[in-house]
């Protein structure tokens, strides 16, 4: 098998869509040995600042000396971003055997309850870390938490991030509602950490965890960090409270604390490249909370120019939210189309956008809208993770690897 066969595979799987529900992935684990046992796993959930967050205990450990897995989603360029030891993204080669180990377990499977793509490469990813005897093993989930298939590990600590209003349509329509999913991921004893919430969400998160016996630290305050804005110092206190809770199980020095989260990187969250005329920041925000925590680090970079904004957004987001946001600091904006099933067209954002701010265009295509914003001194790219990966590619920032149909997925009907 090539390891295009191997992606090929994958996007078929995707067609299947995503379901909720622990019985596959606990089948799946079982069939490849239960690798997710002999794991220290630190499980993260919540709506925004999860990869963040996770970035930064990786970076931390990784500086200790530990030898860490890193699984986090969605991907911007390749697939293999996803599942990654120390840093390093898990190569072609393994993917290829992975693929085939999955291949010979999925014939175990009745037809009409095949393990989806999420769950396959949940499992595959904690095999692949129990492979190569990771010392840590920062797991990120992929929507909600309390069925989520990587809520089957038993994990060190569990960390819940910030919580808004994202997938309503799958975890709830209120605040606490998504807020209970998430915290699904407590598990009796294991000790929770979790950012500044509103009062009701801090009381579910203090509740749930009480409840469970499982001691809970709310972090309130900011830690320094090399990634810009207020929500990153917040999640690099929530990341430094987490190392210093788990001291016990994972030894880790003051001074190299701080040294890990100074030279944390994660892609595309408020990321800035210049040339000799032009700024371009790349941030994933794509929902409404996102895109405040950018419009407030944004603040501290506007002079005397406002930025022009190229967006592109997918219709099952709260969109025009998001929209009205951004706008209170946008100079111009610039509508593209996403490369997804769900994107919104060009121009119901651009009718949306041209209620609040006067200069409005409609692109054909993303490099039509780079072409448009060619000679504006200060450029946003944000709206869609989708659309923060393929600009990337669009810009020459990355190499261009065509594997970001496999973020696509919609619910299962099964």
């Amino acid at each position: 098998m090539t390891y295009q066969q191997a992606i090929d595979w994958l996007y078929d799987l995707r067609l299947l869509g995503s379901k909720f529900g622990l019985e596959n992935p606990r089948q799946l684990a079982a069939l490849a040995g239960h690798p997710q046992e002999g794991l220290k796993v630190i499980h993260v959930a919540g709506t925004n600042g999860k990869g963040s967050v996770c970035a930064m205990l990786e970076s931390i450990y990784r500086a200790a000396g530990y030898k860490t897995g890193l699984f986090t989603s969605p991907h911007l360029v390749s697939f293999r971003e996803r599942i990654q030891v120390n840093r390093e993204l898990v190569s072609e080669e393994d993917i290829v055997r992975q693929v085939v180990k999955m291949q010979m377990r999925l014939q175990q499977f009745q037809k009409d309850e095949t393990p989806t793509f999420f769950e396959v490469i949940t499992v595959m990813a904690l095999e692949q870390f129990s492979l190569e005897k990771c010392d840590v093993v920062i797991l990120e989930t992929g929507l909600g938490g309390r069925l989520d298939a990587t809520n089957i590990v038993n994990p060190v600590a569990s960390v819940i991030t910030s919580i808004a209003l994202d997938h309503q349509q799958h975890l709830g329509e209120t605040l606490a509602q998504i807020a209970t999913e998430k915290a699904g991921i407590i598990k009796s004893r294991v000790p929770v950490f979790s950012t500044f919430h509103q009062p009701e969400i801090g009381n579910i998160f203090r509740k749930i965890s009480a409840d469970k016996k499982a001691p809970f630290e709310l972090i309130e305050t900011e830690a320094d960090t090399c990634m810009e804005g207020k929500h990153q110092r917040q999640n690099a206190a929530l990341a430094h409270a987490t190392v210093l809770g788990l001291q016990s199980v994972f030894p880790v020095k003051d001074h190299v604390i701080v040294e890990g989260l100074a030279n944390v990187h994660w892609a595309v969250r408020g990321q800035t490249f210049e040339n000799e005329n032009q700024r371009i920041l790349i941030d994933a925000a794509h929902n409404p909370a996102g895109a405040e925590a950018l419009c407030h680090m944004l603040q501290g970079k506007i002079t005397s120019q406002r930025p022009t904004f190229l967006i592109g957004m997918l219709a099952d987001k709260n969109w025009e939210s998001f929209v009205n946001k951004i706008l209170s600091v946008a100079d111009r904006v610039v509508c593209v189309p996403v490369s997804s099933e769900r994107a919104l067209s060009p121009c119901q954002i651009a009718e949306k956008c041209r209620q609040h701010c006067a200069q409005v265009i409609e692109a054909k295509s993303l490099e039509e809208g780079l072409e448009k914003v060619k000679d504006d001194p200060f450029v946003v790219v944000t709206g869609s993770f989708y659309l923060v990966g393929e600009a990337l590619e669009a810009l020459g920032l990355t190499d261009a690897v065509g594997e970001r149909g496999l973020n696509e997925w919609t619910m299962s009907k099964q």
